[in-house]
């Protein structure tokens, strides 16, 4: 039997996911003297002894459990947009850290397509200042878009890869502005941790600690503060009372059903084991699921566009060298009336590892290369230059979470993930392509791969004013069941045209104070 010190206790706050929103959330509850006991399905490890610089290993830190997947674009899942275990998808993203800009709350309003969210950036300025803050992160001393141009609290990173060189100097050539991304990944000591050294692996797991996650800040926190952290255990269902409000949840931890209860459940298991586990707790007083009366859970989800474009140039590149991002353009990221499609993207100058890189080119547009041609491709591994796509793909509520008929070894119904690209999705994948493609030979290199890709997950229980088309309020309380809240990138209602890490904590940070105040007043 396992071990647990609110056994036998209703805790103030159970919170479902230990990732970059459950991390903020488990630190800012336990430190306001809330009991908060913390679930994650899988475990909790160390970096020193648990990362390695090994690309195969390191696939364990994505989602492995089966999922299916289904339309026009079935997406690749796993590794590129989930994690499994504390700390979740911070513990192997690039560290890339921008904001939304101000039109990416407001597509309806600005562009006439999605919805607008009922939230605008400034009412997250606030938030992205204090989470910018308290991870330090790196950025240069000007940011050129959006509605915050620095200064970052920490100098940009330096010195930059030979692929973040080219990309620089193929869009000088072009008249395109780039500059050093903001990241969330020291360029100077903080908090103990040291600044990076380069070593390029964050994808597989930052073992020096200089690249942030959860895991390794946010966690930590919350334990000092009195929360309890419960790895390696699935969440199966979240428990209702006959009042109609959560009571707790039910996990499985070793084969084992164990039972949590608490006054308030958050749920932070992201865009796809969210709206399953709502779906699986259906009850004769929620039959179509919880927190579903609008029929939105799992509906709307969406990804970002992701194709990479490889060149081959004349002298080395040296894609694994440094932190995989380190120069980036929002040149395209809003609508122009001289494009054909609305919204835009960004652009990364984007480090490879060799795995990564012959699985990328096996798969590329030009048709599957394997065997001889693939080997002496891969040969020419330090010739090669990346450049990554990030672009803004419309919600579709065709575009859907829902249960298999298959079940998993606890006898939950396997996510069924839905996803078709739209018209507009296809027109700016088609002029991404061609700029990377410009760049690149701006930069003096040829174009020979062209790799369909997506990354990153939103949606799916989207936040809203009105009830009937939403799921939860701005503060990611449902408009069903007062003290469940969803607080993940689920809440998205648009997808932006930028990595969403920095979004998702903010609104958790956001979320977090708004849950203090009303168990403050006893209104929760």
């Amino acid at each position: 039997m396992m071990k647990r010190r609110y056994e036998n206790d209703e805790v103030d706050v159970v919170i479902v996911g230990a990732g970059a929103a459950g991390g903020v959330l488990a630190k800012e509850l336990s430190e306001a003297g809330l009991k908060v006991v913390v679930f994650d399905a899988g475990p909790k490890r160390d970096p020193q002894k648990d990362f390695a610089s090994d690309e195969l290993a390191m696939k364990n830190l994505g989602w492995q459990e089966t999922r299916i997947v289904d339309g026009q674009d079935p997406l690749t899942m796993g590794h590129n947009n989930s994690g499994r275990g504390v700390g979740g998808g911070t513990v192997h993203f690039t560290g890339v850290f921008l904001r939304f800009h101000d039109v990416d709350f407001k597509a309806r309003s600005w562009d006439g397509v999605a919805e607008d969210w009922p939230i605008s950036y400034e009412d997250l300025a606030p938030y992205y200042d204090r989470i910018e803050k308290e991870i330090a992160v790196s950025g240069p001393k000007h940011f050129p878009w959006g509605n915050y141009h620095g200064p970052y609290p920490y100098p940009e990173r330096e010195p930059l890869s030979p692929n973040a060189y080219m990309f620089m100097n193929g869009c000088d050539k072009l008249g395109i502005e780039s500059v050093v991304p903001p990241l969330a990944i020291l360029s100077a000591p903080f908090e103990g941790r040291p600044p990076c050294i380069n070593r390029g692996f964050c994808n597989q797991g930052c073992m020096p600690d200089a690249k942030f996650s959860t895991l390794i800040v946010h966690i930590p926190k919350a334990i000092q503060a009195g929360a309890e952290i419960l790895a390696d255990c699935t969440v199966t269902q979240v428990l209702m009372g006959k009042d109609g409000r959560a009571q707790g949840v039910e996990f499985v931890h070793e084969g084992t059903t164990y039972s949590q209860k608490a006054k308030l459940v958050i749920l932070s298991a992201y865009v796809v084991e969210t709206p399953r586990l709502l779906l699986h707790s259906a009850n004769s007083s929620f039959p179509d699921g919880l927190a579903n009366s609008s029929g939105w859970v799992g509906k709307a989800f969406m990804t970002h566009s992701s194709h990479d474009v490889y060149g081959k140039f004349d002298h080395e590149i040296r894609l694994y060298k440094g932190t995989p991002v380190l120069a980036t353009t929002q040149a395209f990221y809003r609508t122009n009336e001289n494009h054909s499609f609305v919204r835009g993207y960004t652009l990364h100058a984007h480090g490879a590892r060799p795995v990564e890189f012959v699985n990328g080119i096996s798969k590329s547009s030009e048709g599957l290369l394997w065997g001889e041609k693939l080997r002496e491709k891969v040969l020419d591994y330090n010739y090669y230059g990346r450049i990554t796509l990030v672009g803004e793909v419309l919600p579709n509520e065709n575009n859907t979470i829902t249960l298999a008929d298959e079940k998993d070894e606890y006898g939950v119904p396997r996510a069924k993930v839905t996803f078709s690209y739209g018209e507009n999705d296809q027109s700016l994948i088609s002029h991404a392509v061609g700029k990377m493609g410009d760049i690149i030979q701006a930069a003096g290199g040829k174009v020979e791969f062209v790799v369909p890709d997506t990354a990153h997950l939103m949606g799916g229980c989207r936040m809203g004013d009105d009830p009937f088309q939403s799921v939860v309020n701005s503060y990611g309380q449902s408009h069903d069941i007062d003290n469940l809240f969803i607080c993940d990138a689920s809440v998205f209602v648009t997808s932006g045209a930028g990595n969403p890490t920095n979004t998702v904590m903010a609104i958790a940070l956001r979320t977090a104070d708004y849950i203090k105040e009303k168990m403050k007043r006893l209104e929760l």
